[in-house]
């Protein structure tokens, strides 16, 4: 593995971490087609868990198989895999040492009325696994977000105490924020700032759109004529909140869509100095052949080619 210079300044920015935090941080930044750029793309699944199997894989029944998916991000040169502890146990060693795993350690389900999620794996669990990191989602606004953040507390410092490194989905919802402020600007740039206070290594948010949720927020942006106008400022503003861009943020692919609309959130998210995409089922919903040409134009979109 060729630690680049890119990858070296990224790192020198956690000052507070470990070796071993680093070097597994290092492990996600060098593999793959992106490999010492600085950016990635991420195969997230556990949008089984979240919304159900046929929801989930139905559109690509193949996507049923535990091994499609790390198989398809390996074959993608992704950075990174991420999922919850039976889709890694069902495929660790055919996947060891191939890509970099995420443990997605909290999930929920569609039928529960909380906005909170189940812890349902361990650092143990990813250490047994050979994992780079874990994954934890909280739901900054929902009325069960501090027990959230303070089971992040804890986990994080355990995996960091082992060399782990920090995956967090940072997900604004419930209490007062409508549906349009779950993605306003000034509601996920506080949920990656959040993030970054909560001592994540890499932050997960959705993509901003122009709208301005919080009445004494938008007095701010308004006065201070921060640039709304185009999805790749919003992305520079988020990045600005993670800690002046020195935090690694990839942005949510969110809903299947159009493969131009996915083509324009990369580009916007390169443009807006964003670290890359963590895409789930605008991907693996399509069929393999699809869903590889897809990743493909990511990739060269973050290299600059697209």
């Amino acid at each position: 593995m060729k630690v680049t210079r890119k990858v070296q300044d990224i790192l020198s920015w956690y000052e507070g971490d470990n070796p071993g935090t680093k070097a597994n941080l290092a492990r996600i930044l060098c593999t793959g087609k992106l490999a010492g750029t600085g950016k990635m793309v991420i195969l997230p699944v556990d949008q089984g868990f979240e919304h159900g199997p046929a929801r989930s894989f139905a559109p690509n029944p193949p996507a049923y198989d535990p091994w499609y998916h790390p198989a398809l991000a390996i074959e993608a040169g992704l950075n990174a895999y991420a999922t919850p502890l039976g889709m890694i146990e069902a495929v660790a060693d055919r996947v060891a040492g191939q890509i970099p795993l995420i443990l997605k350690m909290n999930s929920a389900n569609s039928w529960s009325r909380l906005k909170d999620q189940a812890i349902t794996a361990s650092v143990n669990d990813a250490l047994r696994l050979g994992c780079a990191a874990i994954g934890f989602t909280i739901y900054p606004g929902s009325d069960d977000c501090f027990n959230m953040m303070e089971e992040f507390r804890d986990l994080a410092e355990e995996a960091k105490s082992v060399g782990l490194a920090v995956v967090l989905w940072s997900y604004p919802r419930g209490g007062d924020l409508t549906k349009d402020g779950e993605t306003a600007m000034d509601v996920c740039a506080y949920a990656a700032h959040m993030a970054a206070l909560m001592g994540a290594h890499i932050i997960k948010v959705k993509l901003p759109t122009d709208h301005l949720e919080q009445p004494d927020a938008k007095k701010v942006y308004e006065k201070q004529k921060i640039d709304l106008s185009t999805m790749a400022a919003r992305v520079a503003h988020v990045m600005q909140a993670a800690f002046a861009g020195r935090r690694l943020v990839v942005f949510s692919g969110g809903a299947a869509k159009g493969a131009e609309s996915v083509y324009d959130d990369a580009r916007a998210i390169r443009d807006g100095g964003g670290n890359g995409s963590i895409i789930g089922r605008n991907t693996f919903q399509r069929p393999k052949a699809e869903a590889l040409a897809m990743l493909n134009k990511i990739i060269a979109i973050y290299q600059g080619k697209e």
